[in-house]
């Protein structure tokens, strides 16, 4: 069941923003898929995932662009934050990605790391998130980020979003997809399933 779908052809096309659903089983992704999701993230490699699903996939953990791409992934984040000091990174890992045939999403999480992205890969995809174990209003900072975005980028908000309105709010401000966690996706598609 692959799907020639891109990640960015999924989360491109059509009205409205896409969810991206992050699920950690394939009884997880059969879900986000039956509940309206454009495509989900993973975390670790899933076996058969491909096979219980047609939604383009996200590896949004560490590890190589080799390893998504061996994972069946169709797309691989790349956090600006794990550069360092290194600053050929960051372009080498965005080359090997696009190489594979994967799409980039690269990952930022404030106006520094935004514009280091800009100036030395000019990404087609950006993911604005927070910092890693900051529980503040993540929603917000996206939203702050977003202005900086320049047109015609594809962007990914990492917010925690727990409901519709939460979605509206980022889909009027111009974002393109929003992850979520596993859970009630349809709710937060707008669309609730047929009962089977």
């Amino acid at each position: 069941m692959r799907s020639d779908r891109r990640f960015s052809q999924a989360i491109a096309e059509g009205d409205g923003i896409s969810v991206i659903v992050d699920v950690a089983d394939l009884d997880g992704a059969r879900a986000a898929e039956a509940q309206g999701a454009e495509a989900i993230a993973v975390r670790a490699a899933i076996g058969n995932l491909k096979e219980v699903t047609e939604l383009p996939v996200l590896w949004s953990t560490s590890g190589s662009p080799s390893e998504a791409a061996l994972a069946g992934a169709d797309a691989w984040l790349l956090a600006v934050e794990n550069a360092g000091e290194d600053g050929e990174w960051l372009a080498r890992q965005h080359a090997e990605a696009l190489e594979l045939g994967l799409d980039c999403v690269v990952a930022v999480r404030n106006e520094e790391e935004l514009q280091l992205a800009l100036e030395r890969l000019d990404p087609e995809i950006l993911l604005l998130t927070a910092k890693r174990g900051d529980d503040g209003d993540a929603l917000g900072r996206a939203l702050d980020l977003l202005p900086d975005v320049p047109a015609g980028k594809l962007v990914v908000a990492d917010a925690a979003v727990s409901n519709r309105e939460q979605v509206i709010e980022l889909e009027r401000a111009g974002v393109d997809a929003v992850i979520v966690g596993a859970g009630n996706v349809a709710e937060l598609v707008g669309h609730v399933p047929p009962q089977v």
